[in-house]
């Protein structure tokens, strides 16, 4: 499949070795059009200007979570999902995490906390961000699109549980080749999340 011109362009600007606790990577940072945020991939067994080939690359799409990926909160899943992927990159023979900053589904961090603030009122995640008059996801995958063809990346296997990713992905021109689940564990305080996430953004749990 031809990749398709995405709406956002992406240049490399640096890459260096980032051994982790699950392996090493090489993180990779991007300049973007101005006003764009500032977004990074954490990339597993592919050179530095080698075309990737045919075979899919297994990816993972990873949203900014503030809360989760770096304080530990326990109203979601992000975290567990962020450490499951990058752990099963790690055992592949090559993989790549995409980490953008798109916080809160694409509303930022401070309308993020609104929405924790509207949640704890009795609207769960879906509602309070269409009471804050936002739609439910805002993300833009055309970001994803753009870093992946610059690191010459057309074929990938999605590691997410979130259909609309897919979708986003294919529509910017990547071949979403299959699918790989994250399923973290519900649990007391993040059940009511993964409950709305599965019933109203249609994600596959």
């Amino acid at each position: 499949m031809s990749m398709s011109v995405p709406t956002v362009h992406a240049n490399i600007v640096s890459r260096a070795k980032l051994p982790t606790r699950w392996g090493e990577f090489d993180i990779v940072a991007f300049s973007f059009q101005p006003g764009e945020p500032e977004h990074v991939a954490l990339v597993h067994g592919l050179s530095a200007g080698t075309a990737a080939g045919p075979e899919p690359v297994p990816l993972r799409v990873h949203s900014e979570c503030l809360t989760g990926d770096a304080f530990g909160s326990l109203r979601c899943d992000c975290r567990d999902q962020l450490e499951m992927a990058l752990a099963e990159l790690a055992r592949t023979p090559r993989g790549v995490l995409l980490y953008l900053r798109q916080e809160g589904r694409g509303i930022g961090l401070a309308n993020k906390v609104r929405a924790y603030a509207l949640q704890e009122q009795g609207l769960d995640t879906v509602e309070a961000n269409l009471h804050l008059g936002f739609d439910d996801d805002l993300r833009d995958y055309g970001v994803a699109a753009a870093m992946l063809q610059a690191l010459g990346i057309e074929h990938v296997s999605l590691m997410t549980n979130n259909p609309r990713k897919v979708w986003g992905l294919r529509q910017h021109g990547i071949d979403v080749a299959g699918r790989q689940p994250l399923k973290a564990i519900a649990t007391a305080l993040n059940r009511r999340y993964l409950d709305t996430k599965a019933a109203k953004s249609g994600h596959l749990l």
